[in-house]
């Protein structure tokens, strides 16, 4: 990373835009392969199932949106790009948003990204309790947010079933 944020401004997006769009296609093309083969087990025919067609469609006409989103998540950008190439969906669709999605992560990554990173690298060598407590206080605040707004949706629900 200290080589790409050495690299002028221009250079180190592009840097980063062809990593991603490198490893987001690898990742598709990996899900697509992976189905391909499934299909000549004897297991295949469960890609022909209404669940699956119906999951199939589903990707197929929201899976664009989930890839472009993805880029804004961690952990999920991979599960989501390799779910893309599973479901086979079609590339006319899927660049485009892998395209849009690498420009958002790559402009992310060479402004406030590897800023952030370096801030973070810095109190982890300074203080590694410091950086265990703050990944602590983080994940109680995801937990916490995560738990209200599950109990306000099955607030609303009972509401609605009276």
């Amino acid at each position: 990373m200290d080589q790409i944020m050495s690299l002028p401004f221009g250079v180190a997006l592009a840097t980063l835009f062809a990593i991603v769009m490198i490893r987001v296609n690898v990742t598709y093309w990996i899900g697509r392969g992976a189905v391909a083969g499934f299909a000549h087990t004897r297991y295949g025919t469960s890609l022909q199932r209404p669940k699956a067609a119906r999951a199939q469609a589903l990707i197929q006409r929201w899976g664009p949106y989930a890839v472009v989103l993805s880029f804004l998540t961690i952990g999920l950008q991979t599960a989501i790009n390799l779910a893309a190439g599973a479901a086979r969906m079609p590339l006319r669709r899927y660049l485009p948003a892998a395209i849009i999605g690498s420009i958002v992560w790559a402009l992310l990554y060479a402004t406030i990204g590897l800023a952030a990173l370096e801030a973070w690298l810095a109190v982890a060598a300074g203080s590694p309790v410091g950086a265990a407590v703050g990944i602590a206080v983080a994940a109680a605040l995801v937990v916490w947010i995560v738990v209200i707004r599950k109990r306000r949706a099955a607030g609303k629900s009972a509401d609605t079933v009276v």
